[in-house]
């Protein structure tokens, strides 16, 4: 596997790890993380924090709720993803955080927002720029690391399913039951924020997922610059796999479907290892799961093989009233495994 040999400005600065997907999937991985960043550039750095930049690149193709309703109407890019990063990097996830995803649920035109979405919508229409409304957004919750959406671009998804329709719009191909054959964005040529090339160029660790297969990794990895600076970086590039497949994306997937879409989708070697859960989802929970369509996710160790992956196994669950990852045993297992040697 190709790895960045840690050299001595590494170890004397602390490592910089970028994170790239979206959804609950990015902002769960970022909880973790931010535990073991640096608070200020000027701290030392310690073996229990040996984090000295994190950056988060998010996708922004979202069309529905809160996210869609504010693209339409006001012209911006979708903020939901974006907010809920913020929130799980925040000093204050019980206050400030709490407030930041506070959805209205009540009012005429209010019902359904978050007051995160409706600040950086606000924020980006006095400022008059998307990404300059995101660091004030940081500044005010106090964010351990960095967020930037991989684009500017107003892109929407284009899937073509394998019965041959054409759907357009991430809601509509979440809400599709038919098999995803091609995955396109609506603008050719799309340039990303060229912060978010940098970060990766940068990079001693490039992380990608947990997330929606098609919805969450594939947008980021389909902007042209994004993929290329990933394939060229000698840092550790790892896919964290989902636990639980998805309905209208990746029903009846194995973790090795999954790598063959993104193989399939992108034309340079963006992976090298894989980190997977090996803890079996409790019967109840994997009954209700089974209910909407969701099954865990199967780990085809002999097919990754022979993709050519390194597979890292661990017990990664946590079962609430979802399924998530153990955010502070994954975050430690990445750590340990990529970045302190």
């Amino acid at each position: 596997m190709k790895k960045r040999a840690a050299n001595s400005n590494s170890l004397s600065h602390g490592f910089r790890v970028v994170a790239l997907g979206g959804g609950t999937g990015l902002s769960t991985l970022l909880r973790g993380l931010k535990e073991h960043v640096t608070r200020r550039i000027e701290d030392h750095v310690s073996p229990e924090r040996p984090v000295a930049d994190l950056a988060a690149i998010v996708t922004v193709t979202d069309d529905g709720g809160s996210s869609g309703r504010l693209r339409r109407e006001n012209r911006i890019l979708p903020p939901g993803d974006i907010r809920n990063c913020m929130v799980a990097l925040s000093k204050d996830e019980a206050l400030l955080g709490r407030l930041f995803q506070y959805r209205f649920h009540a009012g005429h035109g209010l019902i359904g927002h978050n007051f995160g979405n409706l600040f950086l919508a606000a924020l980006t229409h006095v400022t008059g720029d998307f990404t300059e409304a995101i660091r004030v957004s940081s500044k005010v919750l106090a964010i351990r690391g960095r967020i930037f959406p991989s684009t500017l671009s107003n892109v929407h998804l284009v899937a073509t399913l394998e019965n041959g329709r054409v759907v357009h719009g991430e809601t509509r191909i979440t809400a599709s039951r038919a098999p995803i054959k091609k995955l396109r964005l609506s603008t050719r040529g799309v340039r990303p924020l060229p912060k978010a090339v940098e970060a990766i160029k940068q990079a001693d660790l490039i992380l990608l997922g947990p997330g929606s297969l098609y919805t969450s990794i594939l947008p980021n990895l389909l902007i042209p610059e994004i993929a290329s600076a990933i394939a060229k970086s000698k840092a550790p590039r790892v896919y964290i796999a989902n636990l639980m497949t998805q309905p209208g994306e990746t029903a009846g997937y194995a973790l090795a479907d999954h790598l063959r879409a993104i193989q399939k989708h992108v034309p340079h070697r963006v992976i090298d290892c894989i980190v997977a859960n090996r803890q079996p989802v409790s019967p109840e929970v994997a009954r209700r799961y089974r209910a909407k369509g969701a099954e865990p996710v199967a780990v085809d160790l002999p097919e990754l093989q022979k993709l050519g992956f390194r597979v890292i196994l661990d017990n990664l669950l946590e079962e609430h009233a979802v399924i998530r990852h153990n955010t502070r045993r994954l975050s430690r297992l990445l750590l340990e495994q990529f970045l302190r040697r």
